[in-house]
């Protein structure tokens, strides 16, 4: 009975970190929607050169990203350990970590022109991307105290700050857009640059809110993040870099697989591609869930770890893995079941619909291999161990997934050429092997870690 207590009592509490960060996650994915519908009533133009100028920020920002991220895990260690005297410079340090990556995001957006005139585009096209770009740049510092405010606050536990400001961000978004896409009250009509300026703008609301949280909530009080001016620290911000840098890598390799992918059967013709793009899209919106498990596992192991309870972070992955991957297996039976259906909420073209459903019985299996590996990752990362990560995911991503998905989409070298589904057969494969490797990995950690643990112990 009190084991089946001590389950109980950390589900609520997984519950309770992953409700918050889904919602959050879900209002920036709705952002994205937002700018897509609202760019594309301008024109195709204008849609095309806010989809290649994400194309270009989005990457540009996974390295602010994964260094904010890197505080998560040890700030929920010092929480866990009782030493919240530690976090004010932490956190201090990971913002100057962090705006040094804001500063890496600006020289990718400054080579942007060298970019588009590599692509050949059009002259109007090229001008609304560069300005799309330019707008946008202005968040970049907004980005940086958001992203490190935001994971202060998770670090800690506290997950709500998120979902508020998600909300509050997805509100603001809407009507700026409007405004600055169509020229509203007086404002210059942008097109697609004014999503630009729109995302710039509630950036800048989304940190300012969480700089007043983090500064002013009653739970805070103590910790008083910003009560003392702590200077650069070049051994804390070489901390931060060595954990927060592979996390971006991986990020990255993830990102520009899908990316490569789609580039690799762009060939194969518009039917092929927009059946991969709906199958990719769905599974994408899938795997929130379990992206949102593994960054609530991350906080609750830093924090098991930080109070020298092991076997309770060990705790936190099995059932972090195992609602993950049920959640993942009803969803996967769902997109088998009723892909048609699906698909033709995107379109009414059959031959879409009918390839879109092929392939999403693939994205089925696919999303319980991508379950797997995102909570062993969330894992690794509550124990600090992330370069290794970053090797298996290069490893399993490109070199072996892409690979076999190239082969049996394009070539008969193993079977003859299956097209888009022999590229979500290597997805599939390549997640499977990161999945593996990643549990081998975390096998390894934890028990060097119980090794070490025991042997302060007996000292």
């Amino acid at each position: 009975m009190q084991q089946a207590n001590h389950w109980w009592t950390e589900s609520v509490k997984l519950a309770r970190l992953t409700g918050p960060i889904l919602i959050a996650q879900l209002t920036q994915m709705l952002m994205s929607v937002v700018d897509t519908l609202m760019a594309g009533r301008v024109s195709a133009t204008d849609l095309a050169a806010v989809s290649v100028g994400g194309s270009i920020w989005v990457p540009s920002t996974l390295i602010i990203m994964g260094l904010a991220l890197a505080l998560a895990p040890i700030i929920s260690h010092f929480d866990g350990s009782g030493k919240h005297h530690k976090i004010s410079n932490m956190v201090q340090q990971g913002l100057y970590a962090a705006l040094g990556a804001g500063l890496l995001c600006f020289a990718v957006i400054l080579c942007a022109p060298l970019i588009l005139n590599a692509m050949s585009v059009e002259a109007e096209f090229r001008q609304i991307t560069l300005d799309y770009l330019f707008y946008i740049s202005f968040g970049i510092p907004a980005l940086v105290l958001y992203m490190v405010l935001r994971n202060f606050c998770e670090g800690l536990s506290h997950t709500v700050p998120s979902l508020v400001i998600g909300i509050l961000g997805l509100i603001v978004n809407i009507p700026v857009n409007y405004i600055f896409i169509y020229g509203e009250f007086g404002m210059p009509a942008l097109g697609g640059a004014g999503c630009g300026l729109a995302t710039a703008i509630v950036l800048w609301v989304m940190a300012l809110g969480m700089l007043i949280y983090s500064v002013f909530a009653k739970r805070f009080k103590k910790i008083r993040v910003f009560g003392q001016f702590h200077a650069p620290n070049w051994d804390d911000i070489w901390y931060v870099v060595r954990i927060g840098f592979p996390i971006a890598t991986s990020m990255f390799f993830e990102v520009s697989l899908f990316a490569a992918a789609a580039l690799v059967i762009a060939p194969l013709g518009a039917t092929v591609v927009a059946s991969h793009q709906i199958a990719l899209n769905i599974s994408s919106l899938v795997y929130m869930v379990p992206l949102s498990l593994s960054m609530a596992v991350t906080l609750r192991v830093g924090f098991a770890l930080g109070a020298g309870n092991p076997a309770n972070a060990m705790l936190s992955h099995k059932l972090a893995t195992l609602y993950g991957v049920t959640f993942a297996a009803v969803n996967g039976l769902i997109m088998y079941l009723a892909g048609a259906w699906l698909a033709g909420i995107y379109t009414d073209n059959q031959a879409v619909i009918q390839l879109a459903a092929t392939l999403m019985g693939l994205a089925a299996i696919f999303t319980i291999s991508d379950t797997f590996q995102a909570i062993a990752i969330g894992t690794l990362r509550g124990y600090k161990d992330t370069k290794v990560v970053m090797f298996i995911t290069f490893l399993s991503y490109w070199p072996f997934g892409l690979t076999l998905g190239i082969l049996l989409s394009l070539t008969d070298w193993i079977v003859p050429a299956i097209g888009a589904a022999g590229m979500w057969i290597g997805f599939i494969s390549g997640l499977s092997v990161a999945a593996v490797l990643l549990t081998w990995r975390l096998r390894v950690v934890s028990r060097r870690y119980d090794a070490e643990q025991a042997q302060l112990a007996h000292r």
